[in-house]
């Protein structure tokens, strides 16, 4: 009975977490650049298992069950996300494998999808959502931008300004995704960023477009729906054994 207690509890516990995640992934449905995540679980073990002690130590009923769920560390979607137009000169979607580099002109430089951007107070070409995060040149610096007609930005990132070429954003590879760390916002982590790779020649901007979040609000609220299922149906379990285990302590072993 104390088992059942125990993968009830793991149970209420992975569906508590599937809520967290895909509840943010609904909150951010709007967020340019936003990759949704993954809640990620699989069955774990029963102690013997884990311990490598024979089977026949224990009730076999029991292992038959398994140990029940455990949580997996999510696991970030990085599907493209639809492109929106917005008219804005300085706003851009990166079609295919690929990241803006930027920094925050210390020793900081993160990675992101984002691609609304405005000229911040220095000159620089910088995110929308933070203008302390400017947007890197191939070679990892700032671009300036200082003229007086609209910037035109190609495929390859190049950017002309007063018919001139004012500099082009650097698009960089991921070799393994799996590194990249979610530290805030569409900002993203990844160990030795300053060495990355150019992005494929495949990969290029789309100018006056950013790209939406891969969130698709309905999946996700049917998701939602159902983390919520399982929470509730755990905790019903729960309290089932808990009042059977009752009885069993104070009705069943009374002595008459």
């Amino acid at each position: 009975m104390i088992y059942g207690l125990y993968l009830s509890a793991q149970g209420v516990q992975t569906a508590s977490h599937r809520q967290d995640v895909v509840s943010n992934n609904i909150a951010n449905a709007e967020t340019v650049g936003f990759k949704k995540d993954l809640a990620l679980f699989q069955q774990r073990r029963t102690a013997l298992q884990e311990q490598g002690t024979a089977p026949a130590r224990s009730n076999r009923l029991l292992e038959m069950l398994g140990g029940g769920v455990q949580i997996n560390p999510t696991l970030v979607d990085n599907s493209q996300g639809e492109m929106e137009h917005t008219g804005s000169h300085l706003d851009v979607a990166i079609v295919g494998e690929g990241f803006l580099r930027v920094s925050d002109g210390g020793d900081e430089t993160l990675l992101t999808r984002a691609g609304r951007m405005v000229v911040n107070a220095k000159g620089h070409l910088a995110l929308a959502n933070n203008e302390n995060y400017e947007v890197l040149d191939p070679k990892g610096k700032p671009i300036t931008l200082a003229g007086k007609t609209p910037p035109e930005i190609a495929r390859d990132g190049t950017i002309t300004q007063d018919k001139a070429v004012a500099g082009r954003i650097g698009l960089v590879a991921v070799p393994d995704k799996n590194q990249l760390s979610k530290i805030g916002g569409t900002m993203l982590a990844y160990p030795d960023v300053k060495s990355l790779k150019p992005a494929p020649a495949a990969t290029s901007v789309r100018a006056e477009y950013v790209e939406r979040a891969n969130v698709e609000p309905s999946t996700e609220l049917a998701q939602l729906m159902d983390a919520q299922r399982q929470l509730e149906a755990n905790a019903n379990m729960i309290r089932y054994q808990d009042q059977m285990l009752s009885k069993l302590c104070n009705e069943v072993g009374k002595i008459g």
